[in-house]
């Protein structure tokens, strides 16, 4: 049972005194759950696998959620759903510490907030899109073009893409 305030906290302790090669998995399933302050992860589920080394633990997951995001296209908020799978070596001391730098604290007490956080922005793309598509907002008049055409249309005229254009012709 995770703490409801501190829901990514697992208690590694009894894990460090096992047997290289055991482990034990943590299952999480929240209907809503905030991630680092500002990012809110929905329908997040999933099951991380903590796994004794002789450098460490070795914690594996595949988790999965969704969050809200802004068109750049249109504007408007949709549903992104997202999955990934995250691998992270926290090392028992100095020695063995990998590129990551996580070590295992001293009350045992490893909390993969962070790591949830980092695992799921990488999910998010840079220009998040509605739907594939989606044509976007009128230069001229704002109208949503999703919606219905407000028949105003690009002038190409005064556009330094003008020869470009010329090329195709010929």
């Amino acid at each position: 049972m995770t703490n409801p305030r501190r829901p990514f906290r697992l208690n590694v302790g009894f894990i460090i005194h096992e047997d290289v090669g055991s482990d034990y998995e943590f299952p999480f399933d929240f209907e809503k759950v905030k991630v680092g302050g500002d990012l809110e992860l929905r329908s997040f589920s999933g099951l991380v696998n903590v796994g004794r080394t002789p450098q460490g633990l070795l914690v594996t997951g595949r988790l999965q959620g969704e969050t809200t995001l802004d068109c750049v296209r249109c504007l408007k908020s949709f549903n992104h759903p997202m999955r990934w799978d995250m691998t992270e070596l926290y090392s028992f001391n100095e020695k063995s510490v990998s590129d990551s730098g996580l070590i295992v604290p001293e009350d045992a007490q490893i909390d993969l907030e962070p790591l949830v956080r980092e695992y799921a922005l990488l999910e998010i793309p840079i220009s998040p899109i509605c739907k594939p598509d989606c044509k976007g907002l009128c230069p001229e008049c704002g109208q949503d073009l999703n919606i219905r055409d407000c028949g105003h249309h690009p002038d190409f005229n005064g556009s330094t893409f003008l020869v470009l254009k010329n090329l195709l012709k010929n």
